[in-house]
């Protein structure tokens, strides 16, 4: 009978603490900033130490290139007659030059039990909490294949994953996918997506001069390009309300059930909590299942900068010679941003033929199962690690490689985050705390029991 002993597994999670907080110090320690061409050396230390890592757990590893940054792909195989899950991870992050930060991002410090440096839990620290609870589990001797894949691009959109996938020698298919890099909605409160919104970035701009211009001797006869752009991105969007304007946008969106909006209720979401994390003095609605369902289930129209004339203390009167305008859309299933592209060019197009709109980069929404054999097993693993089964949610974010993966593969595809709120994703002062972290292990290793238990499908 394939069981997990609690006792066996308690004692083991205790005694690995010491090398969890060694691996993490080591690995938080090295810069792995993947926007960064200066630390492109850096991601290559980190992609050898994280090889090294498992080669020193007992698994086989080695690095496959894909083009731009590698993946370190390894595992166990125990048997062809096993199931085999892949766990991925990404060991790139964010770059760290916020004032807020209290510390050096990467020099790792542990306060009793709290692991603070960049990286600390988006994605190293789960990374490390799956590898080690994996490692029991092949200790034990249940009868599945464990493999790992880390990422070195995941924070730049993964651009050159798909083809390291291609590799099916060094990166073979799997019988399912656990993805170990989301955020849980309220501590003590297990949240597992099932459901990623999908991106589309892209830059208008508009020149009508070749320079900036006197107001005052041009004001009047000259075209404002800040101007301009403004009328544009009203035109896209109501501000207040978050409304897309767009023609044809909305179509096809699919919108959330009750059951999907019970099941968001569970997740221990608190719009105070909300507000609090992300330093929000007022916000579009204070509904906590409107609030949900805005940020996980709808698509959205952002607006992230004007650039374009003076930008110095006090006022210049220049009229610009010309003006850009960053955007991004959040997308949602049966959305695509290859549409979404479209539909903004041809409408700016309609509005100003003069602005120039350019696509900068672009990620395909996720949906995956609300219910079945594999999250029953997620359900399980979560309670026997945290105390409670989890909550489904959607996440509002997005995570390039899952989408690949689901083209490539066309298996099943999980999620079972171990992150927090106040842990500060792509935030200053990020840190992981050991609750979460031995919690994870005891989850991840009765996850395998459980992916074991069903056998190779």
């Amino acid at each position: 009978m394939i069981t997990v002993n609690q006792q066996q597994l308690d004692a083991y999670v205790t005694d690995q603490r010491p090398t969890f907080e060694s691996l993490l110090g080591q690995m938080v320690e090295i810069p792995s900033i993947s926007m960064d061409p200066a630390k492109s050396h850096e991601m290559l230390r980190m992609a050898t130490m994280a090889t090294q890592v498992l080669n020193d757990f007992g698994a086989e590893a080695h690095i496959v290139e894909t083009g731009g940054y590698p993946i370190v792909s390894g595992g166990w195989l125990t048997g062809a007659h096993h199931p085999t899950v892949t766990i991925y991870n990404h060991m790139d992050v964010q770059p760290a030059q916020e004032p807020e930060w209290t510390q050096e991002p990467f020099a790792f410090r542990n306060e009793d039990g709290m692991y603070h440096g960049r990286g600390a839990t988006d994605d190293k620290g789960p990374a490390l909490s799956a590898l080690l609870g994996a490692r029991f589990a092949i200790e034990q001797g249940l009868p599945i294949n464990i493999r790992f894949l880390w990422e070195l691009e995941e924070e730049i959109g993964s651009p050159n994953f798909a083809a390291g996938l291609k590799n099916r020698a060094g990166i073979p298919r799997p019988d399912s996918v656990v993805v170990s890099d989301t955020i849980w909605i309220a501590k003590g409160r297990p949240a597992m997506p099932y459901s990623l919104r999908g991106l589309l970035g892209a830059r208008l701009t508009l020149r009508t001069g070749s320079k900036d211009a006197h107001s005052g001797v041009t004001g009047g006869a000259a075209r404002n390009p800040l101007g301009e752009l403004i009328e544009v991105a009203q035109a896209c969007v109501n501000a207040k309300t978050g409304e897309v304007k767009i023609p044809g946008f909305y179509k096809g969106v699919i919108t959330a059930t009750k059951a999907e909006i019970k099941s968001f209720l569970r997740s221990g979401f608190q719009v105070r909590r909300f507000k609090e994390a992300y330093g929000f003095h007022s916000l579009r609605t204070n509904d906590p299942a409107e609030i949900m369902r805005r940020i996980w289930t709808a698509p959205t129209f952002e607006i992230h900068g004007l650039t374009g004339g003076y930008h110095g203390p006090g006022v210049k009167t220049v009229v610009p010679g010309q003006g850009e305008l960053k955007v991004s859309m959040r997308l949602v299933p049966n959305q695509t941003p290859e549409e979404a592209f479209a539909l903004l060019k041809k409408y700016v197009a309609k509005l100003n033929p003069n602005v120039k709109v350019e696509r900068e980069g672009m990620l395909h929404p996720f949906k995956g199962s609300f219910d079945g054999p594999y999250i029953d097993c997620v359900k399980r693993a979560a309670k026997a690690g945290f105390g409670k089964e989890p909550a489904f949610i959607r996440e509002g974010g997005s995570i390039g490689a899952v989408v690949t993966m689901q083209k490539a593969w066309k298996v099943p595809i999980l999620f079972l985050g171990l992150s927090l709120p106040e842990h500060g994703y792509h935030a200053p002062n990020e840190y992981f705390d050991w609750g979460q972290a031995s919690g994870g292990m005891k989850a991840f290793a009765h996850y395998f029991a459980g992916l074991a238990k069903m056998g190779k499908g």
